[in-house]
């Protein structure tokens, strides 16, 4: 029978004998028959000619310095679907995934960048088959997050204001193959770079996967091109030279040169990478140029049997034909499958060294 998972066009038809659950602030554990039972929430005042079962709790409210538990689920299933718009400071709102009976988190991340989009302000569409933004502040994930044991969300507010957080998490109950690996993201911030540094985007990894996807928010301090710079994966023990080096930043991202259309950068959105937002200076406070970038290796994942490494340039022009390292401010998020147990993350940027100025 099939089990549910990986479900595509062409399989859509078949039968299943997994069940479908949803977890949001109606329902906050998904139970079968549960949803929408709130008599107490934070809209009952608008729900108050109506009563019990009018949209009395569709949101949390998370208070300054504090976390909540946005989902607690028994497997074995897999997560399928995730909506949240979250009301807030986006860079400072970090949102953490625990598999199975892990203390240390598969997911850490500001949840603006985990959904590719970090620059809170403006809006730029994101459609993608991993990640779609939506108007006006809709984020949709779509990568699918098996578990066997359970698996844990919460979302931790760490600015001085409060957070609310509209949310739906959709998952399945189903068996899970042996070879069905967990899914992790791991955020990073160089602000700035030091000059002749390589950003690393991941590194630390330890276990046998596949590297699925990164995504950057890029802020450049300097007049010019900004990405001439060579991506590279160290693969499975890879000393001074990677298995894998790329010919520059936007081919990386699959643009080519400079994203120039007459005269202009061009934002893009396609089924596996794009530039959804070009930040321009506007004459006065926004001085820098800030631009947002993913590229999904769904159909290149790109395989580790012990360990991964991925590190970037940043590269410019000088005078003479010369390439400048760059002292940008770069943030990523690197997206992997692995076995478990996995390596500790480096420590999080504190609240202020988040902060995108």
């Amino acid at each position: 029978m099939f089990n549910g998972l990986g479900v595509n066009l062409a399989n859509l038809s078949r039968l299943s004998d997994a069940q479908t659950r949803s977890i949001s602030a109606e329902n906050f554990t998904g139970e079968k028959g549960k949803g929408g039972m709130a008599e107490e929430g934070p809209a009952l005042f608008c729900a108050r000619d109506l009563g019990q079962g009018w949209k009395v709790s569709p949101f949390v409210v998370v208070g300054s310095q504090k976390t909540v538990e946005l989902a607690n689920i028994e497997g074995p299933g897999a997560i399928q679907h995730i909506w949240l718009t979250p009301a807030g400071v986006w860079r400072q709102a970090i949102l953490r995934i625990y598999w199975e009976d892990s203390e240390s988190p598969s997911v850490e991340c500001p949840v603006g960048d985990f959904f590719a989009d970090a620059y809170q302000g403006s809006y730029g569409q994101l459609s993608s088959l991993a990640v779609c933004v939506n108007p006006g502040s809709a984020f949709n994930c779509y990568w699918e997050m098996p578990f066997r044991k359970k698996a844990r969300i919460t979302i931790e507010n760490i600015s001085m204001d409060k957070l609310t957080v509209y949310y739906q998490i959709d998952y399945t109950l189903t068996e899970v193959p042996e070879d069905c690996a967990y899914f992790h993201a791991q955020f990073r911030r160089t602000n700035p770079l030091p000059y002749k540094a390589v950003y690393t985007i991941l590194d630390g990894v330890e276990g046998k996967g596949q590297y699925v996807g990164t995504y950057m928010a890029w802020g450049v301090n300097n007049a010019g091109w900004w990405g001439e710079g060579e991506i590279k994966f160290f693969l499975d023990g890879d000393g001074e030279f990677p298995t894998i080096c790329g010919t520059g930043t936007e081919d990386y991202f699959c643009g080519s040169y400079n994203f120039d259309v007459n005269g202009q950068y061009q934002e893009y959105t396609t089924p596996y990478c794009g530039m959804p937002k070009v930040l321009k200076p506007d004459g006065l406070y926004k001085s820098q140029q800030r631009f947002s970038l993913y590229r999904w290796h769904i159909p290149d994942p790109i395989r580790f049997e012990t360990d991964i490494r991925v590190t970037i340039q940043a590269l410019g022009w000088r005078s003479g034909g010369r390439y400048l390292p760059l002292q940008d401010d770069i943030a990523s998020v690197a997206y992997w499958y692995q076995t478990l147990p996995h390596r500790p993350f480096p420590k999080l940027p504190e609240a202020d060294e988040l902060e995108i100025i």
